[in-house]
């Protein structure tokens, strides 16, 4: 209900921000009904309630429109980046104050006519009081937006502690899935030459793939989906190898999204879950299906198998526990650079599992 609210209102931002903005309106909503209330009481009531909610409600909505979500359209101009859009800059800090006056000035104007007065009139009256009410406007501005500006960073800082988990989580599933290529290496030596060779071309692929994803940032450009998707195809066909007929597997990537930007390392602790915990208690083994598709502003990615399953029927949504790289994954999802995405296991004993990441599209970008 959330998402469809945010997206029905601010359609017309960036899709990873819409629940943010929502959010913070809520926020300041609650705010200003506080400030109408002070106002209302510490007047000795000598104004109607009504009027002081509006005041307060058209002021704060007015300050906030053209502080958050118009400054996130103008962030081009304002050269501000995702996920967040703030910049310490004096045009920042320059257009946060004349957006505060202006959204002050608006909100009084449909103060003054639901009220039926004029609050310019205390120009000739009292200028320092109407000064005094434009200040405390603007101070009251600048608490919302150094709330808003922090918790921006420490969002940021709580991705960059779930990436410095992930390179943790690479780490300690590649030596383990290494060493076990390497003792199947070493008895295909003796018994089968050509497809020990096999072998270690595969693992020669994957591990450059490896490489390259790991390296991945601003200066070689970002990993993209056609990048994991190749990444997953050297990783399955090097199992293959070792697994034999017992394993198949197959992709479903349309061709305008493999320009997509994805972060690294995003869907191969499920495929090795896959095999893990699917196909290879199976004695027949099974299939792999990974495929992505759009659906209007998300991006849709799943890796399915035919394996072994597992018991959901405990509760009526899919279970939320799982091995170390499901949780990893989970934690992943809810902390994108461009908002927190869905994380979806479907899955019956015997039937195989299914396992659906949501993202919302902005997070890939043509690269």
């Amino acid at each position: 209900m959330k998402r469809l609210i945010a997206n029905r209102l601010f359609g017309w931002l960036p899709a990873g921000v819409r629940e943010r903005t929502l959010r913070r309106l809520l926020v300041v909503w609650a705010v200003a009904l506080a400030i109408a209330l002070i106002l209302w009481g510490s007047g000795a009531r000598t104004h109607p309630l009504d009027i002081a909610l509006v005041y307060s409600y058209a002021i704060s909505t007015a300050i906030w429109f053209l502080s958050d979500p118009v400054r996130i359209a103008l962030r081009r101009w304002l050269r501000t980046a995702p996920p967040h859009y703030w910049t310490p800059s004096l045009r920042m800090l320059g257009y946060l104050l004349v957006s505060s006056t202006v959204g002050y000035a608006l909100g009084t104007a449909v103060g003054d006519a639901y009220a039926g007065r004029s609050t310019w009139d205390m120009v000739h009256q009292s200028p320092l009081r109407l000064l005094g009410f434009w200040v405390s406007g603007l101070v009251i501005s600048g608490f919302f937006v150094l709330g808003f500006y922090q918790r921006a960073k420490a969002d940021d800082l709580r991705r960059q502690a779930t990436e410095a988990r992930l390179k943790l989580l690479e780490s300690q599933l590649e030596p383990h899935m290494l060493f076990n290529t390497l003792a199947n290496l070493r008895a295909l030596i003796a018994i089968d030459p050509p497809r020990a060779i096999q072998m270690l071309d595969r693992l020669n692929d994957y591990l450059r793939a490896t490489l390259r994803a790991s390296r991945s940032d601003a200066a070689t450009g970002p990993h993209t989906l056609a990048d994991e998707f190749a990444r997953l195809n050297d990783y399955l066909e090097l199992m293959a190898v070792r697994m034999g007929p017992r394993l198949a597997f197959d992709f479903d990537l349309p061709e305008d999204l493999q320009a997509q930007a994805l972060p690294p390392l995003l869907l191969q602790p499920l495929v090795e879950n896959a095999i893990r915990h699917g196909l290879e208690p199976r004695v027949e083994g099974g299939r792999i299906t990974v495929s992505a598709a759009r659906d209007g502003d998300t991006l849709t990615l799943e890796v399915a198998d035919t394996g072994i399953g597992m018991d959901t029927t405990a509760t009526p949504t899919p279970r939320r526990d799982g091995g170390f790289g499901l949780s990893q994954v989970r934690e992943r999802m809810d902390s994108l650079p461009g908002g927190p995405g869905r994380v979806a296991v479907e899955s019956r004993p015997g039937a195989g599992t299914t396992i659906r990441l949501t993202l919302p599209l902005n997070h890939a970008e043509p690269a």
